[in-house]
């Protein structure tokens, strides 16, 4: 499996003397799907910056596809990973949505047909064709977030990188975009990338979990092995998912028997539970 994403004790410190990244070890496989989650200022926005060369390392290496980013194959670079900004004011400046989608395949030199099925598709995808001659400045916030997505889909990008893709969104619509985004990457071997406060959401869609606090990594696994140390989420200033809380309450305060007690679903849940009833069940049935 080819490593798409190769950060190498990244540095990078802002013109005010900010230091945003301390040595940042990241990667991400070809088709893998990964979570960044930290809490604001934690550094999410300014590593993303760095992996389509928006922002140049202090020190330190960022390697797309196994090639470093220069200023010579800066454009290789922007057709391969596209970037969803977590405000999409930031990235939609065209006067119709139509126009804003079209802007990054025209500029890979495509034909106007190849842009036309490409613009109409990713509008497609995301159900917002009625959107298509609309002003992105007259679009409600919702709709900006994915006219923006939509721009990055229209590349076909080997790797897409979304910073708080779902905000703005009502549950429905976050849902389905992250299930479309997930079945995209599945079909197409395409990495996902994608920094989130939404750690509820996290266990449905993410192969790995980083956690990122004050510009550095602390820690790094399966949502498995991240959740259930829950010293490290609390004091990256994050919370548990609810359900996981809800299950180490029960354990912790309520003495309740878990082998598990940090399970991420529903089902993972229930399923613990319903054990705990059974062994207690086969107790009193051996009394």
């Amino acid at each position: 499996m080819k490593c798409a994403v190769n950060v190498v004790d990244l540095f990078y410190t802002y013109p005010d003397g900010t230091e945003a990244l301390k040595g940042v070890n990241f990667k991400v496989m070809e088709g893998e799907r990964v979570a960044v989650i930290g809490s604001n200022g934690s550094g999410k926005s300014t590593l993303f910056y760095h992996l389509n060369g928006l922002f140049s390392p202090t020190k330190g290496t960022v390697l797309i596809n196994e090639e470093e980013i220069t200023k010579a194959n800066l454009d290789k670079i922007r057709m391969t990973v596209g970037l969803v900004f977590q405000d999409p004011d930031d990235q939609l400046f065209a006067p119709t949505v139509w126009e804003d989608v079209a802007f990054g395949p025209r500029n890979m030199g495509l034909s106007k047909r190849e842009v036309a099925e490409r613009v109409n598709s990713a509008l497609n995808m995301l159900h917002i064709a009625d959107l298509k001659d609309k002003r992105p400045d007259n679009l409600s916030g919702g709709q900006k977030r994915l006219v923006s997505i939509a721009g990055v889909l229209a590349m076909n990008p080997e790797i897409i990188v979304l910073d708080e893709p779902t905000s703005n969104l009502d549950p429905c619509t976050s849902s389905a975009v992250m299930h479309l985004l997930v079945d995209l990457s599945r079909r197409m071997n395409i990495a996902l990338i994608i920094a989130t406060h939404d750690v509820d959401a996290v266990p449905q869609y993410a192969d790995r979990i980083y956690v990122m606090h004050e510009g550095r990594f602390v820690a790094e696994g399966t949502p498995e092995a991240v959740f259930s140390n829950a010293s490290v989420i609390r004091e990256s200033h994050l919370r548990l998912p609810r359900i996981a809380r809800l299950m180490e309450i029960l354990h912790k305060e309520d003495n309740l028997p878990l082998k598990n007690p940090y399970p991420l679903t529903i089902r993972g849940a229930r399923n613990e539970i319903m054990r705990v009833i059974k062994d207690k069940d086969e107790r009193v049935k051996e009394k």
